[in-house]
């Protein structure tokens, strides 16, 4: 665990490598990511069997997620490009440049779920933009995290990226410390304790936080779509990702089928050890966590909640495993249906017809994701009103190339990812002449 003493050293390291780091310009940092990238997809399977064995998820999910980062390097670097590339504009009078600079140091605090692909969706931009980076990841899985901390460190000039490891003590003092903007992703009740502790020095902060993401299954769906969908977005990683389906609304007329295919793809949801090439789902990252989740489920059932769906735990699943479940019946009034649950538990709640599904899928502070199954039109309408930064329609809600991952609500304050994105990494600086 590092001591504050140790977090400063490392911000005082990377204040004095940012301005030699942004220097090197837009070329010369796209030549250090490429070989990163080839670094990273080079090491692909040692590096994934790190992961599963750290926190659980089957080994296959864990390639993809680290693959993803190697292989839309060039990509990736060519939105940073356009990102940098100051804006020309004038008036009669006057013609100014937009700049977009480096703004100093950042501070990355990074989670567990995706304990690769997430410190790298903060850490990417920060240092391609011309940054310096303070990288602490999760207390959880601090091995893989070091692991790709060290391929950067190979590469880049010393002090260009630094990570400390440690849970809420060094986080605390890396968010006090003497760095420009603090990159958040986690929990909304973390996140606010940064914004306020961000605010009497005005630091920046990026913060993706917890979702509580609706899925609206309309009349007129392609039921069998929806249900593989529910299933496979419920349970992936355990439930553990901020856009889960974490409440399922759907129109009465086609809730007993949908239900019924939704159990059905359940039960394909093979709960195990991640290194089985046959496991879907694996364990919960911490006996915490396992212990949330069923704390929910019981409190649930007490209020009147049904289990339509229960998935097999054999004798080998000591530990931290919860098996998938599908439950009906849930009401608004239930904490299951208003508190992130971040675990394989998929909530139905039937619902009179699209403008019951709105107002229940508002109905929350969240506002993360979403994701509408019906008829296209009427579909497309339904999204326009849901109060999420990304929305499915008859797919997940993730978007094209090049569109920024973005809360609503206390989803998120600022985003990443996409041009836009990487602005928010810099400082505009506007210089201007008499025409």
């Amino acid at each position: 665990m590092a001591s504050p003493d140790a977090i400063d050293a490392a911000v005082k390291r990377a204040r004095a490598a940012q301005p030699g780091w942004a220097a090197l310009g837009v070329a010369g940092r796209r030549s250090a990511w490429m070989e990163i990238g080839e670094k990273i997809i080079a090491r692909k399977a040692e590096l994934a069997e790190l992961l599963t064995a750290e926190m659980g998820k089957p080994v296959r999910e864990a390639e993809a997620e680290i693959l993803s980062c190697g292989r839309n390097m060039a990509t990736d670097l060519n939105e940073v490009e356009r990102a940098l590339t100051p804006d020309q504009i004038e008036d009669s009078r006057i013609s100014s440049t937009l700049y977009y600079d480096p703004i100093g140091v950042c501070a990355v605090i990074s989670p567990w779920n995706f304990p690769f692909s997430m410190p790298h969706w903060m850490v990417f931009p920060s240092l391609a933009t011309g940054n310096t980076a303070v990288l602490k990841p999760s207390e959880h899985t601090p091995l893989i995290a070091q692991a790709y901390a060290e391929i950067i460190q190979r590469v880049v000039p010393e002090g260009v990226l630094e990570i400390v490891h440690g849970a809420d003590a060094p986080g605390r003092a890396l968010v006090a410390a003497d760095v420009d903007l603090i990159a958040f992703t986690g929990s909304r009740e973390v996140g606010k304790k940064i914004m306020a502790a961000a605010a009497p020095s005005l630091k920046r902060i990026v913060l993706e936080l917890g979702g509580k993401d609706p899925l609206l299954v309309l009349a007129g769906a392609d039921l069998a779509a929806a249900a593989k969908f529910a299933a496979g977005n419920s349970f992936r990683n355990a439930g553990q990702v901020c856009v889960s389906t974490e409440r399922i609304l759907v129109e009465q007329s086609v809730a007993a089928e949908f239900v019924e295919r939704l159990c059905q793809e359940s039960a394909k949801m093979k709960v195990g050890n991640g290194f089985d090439s046959a496991t879907r789902v694996g364990p919960m990252i911490s006996a915490s966590q396992r212990a949330h989740v069923l704390k929910q489920v019981g409190a649930a059932l007490e209020q009147g909640a049904v289990v339509a769906f229960r998935g097999v735990l054999s004798e080998d699943h000591r530990g931290h495993f919860v098996e998938p479940m599908v439950l009906t019946q849930v009401t608004g009034d239930m904490d299951i249906a208003q508190a992130e649950t971040f675990g394989p538990i998929a909530c139905v709640t039937t619902v009179a017809d699209a403008k019951e599904a709105v107002a229940i899928a508002n109905d929350t502070r969240f506002g993360l994701g979403a994701v509408v199954f019906g008829e296209d039109e009427l579909a497309t309408t339904v999204a326009r009103q849901l109060r999420a930064g990304m929305i499915g329609i008859n797919k997940s809600c993730g978007g094209a190339s090049g569109t920024p991952w973005v809360g609503a609500c206390e989803s998120g304050f600022g985003f990443h990812s996409s041009v836009a994105g990487h602005r928010n990494f810099t400082q505009p600086r506007v210089i201007s002449r008499q025409k």
